[in-house]
């Protein structure tokens, strides 16, 4: 007759899923901060507190490593089969794609134009643009959670 051990450890793998539900996690955290500081550029814009080439100089240099960033998850779901992770985050790379793709004339990287940052339809636009993008990756930050519990407790 054989004894099973209610004691014994049981074995838990770090899978790849696991690796890049992890690494999702600290790079949506890093992605909420960019939204969250996006947000508050845009309203310091539209109060007239700060000056519209200096707020454009601090956003532009933020626009390709948010990109490179959720760009990098989401071909870490690809290689581990995340396929939903993947396809929840297509339409917003998609987006993104577009919205750099479209962007103003400039010399540098970036999308936000000084001369044209304060229209108003340009100002209202960009800010809603950062409260959506804030609001998803909020929500993508606790789906990677559960994610990441999920594929380390199988």
């Amino acid at each position: 007759m054989r004894v099973f051990n209610i004691f014994t450890p049981s074995k838990m793998a770090f899978s790849l899923p696991a690796f890049s539900y992890i690494v999702a996690l600290i790079v949506d955290a890093f992605l909420i901060f960019f939204a969250i500081f996006h947000v508050i550029a845009f309203d310091e814009l539209k109060t007239e507190f700060k000056d519209p080439i200096d707020q454009c100089n601090s956003l532009n240099p933020l626009v390709l490593p948010e990109y490179g960033l959720h760009i990098l998850i989401n071909f870490l779901f690809l290689i581990s089969g995340q396929w939903l992770s993947l396809f929840l985050n297509i339409p917003l790379i998609a987006y993104h794609i577009n919205r750099y793709r479209t962007r103003p004339v400039m010399t540098g990287p970036g999308l936000y134009d000084p001369t044209s940052i304060m229209n108003m339809n340009d100002l209202n636009k960009c800010q809603r643009e950062g409260w959506v993008k804030l609001a998803f990756y909020l929500m993508s930050f606790f789906y990677y959670l559960y994610g990441m519990i999920s594929s380390l407790i199988q």
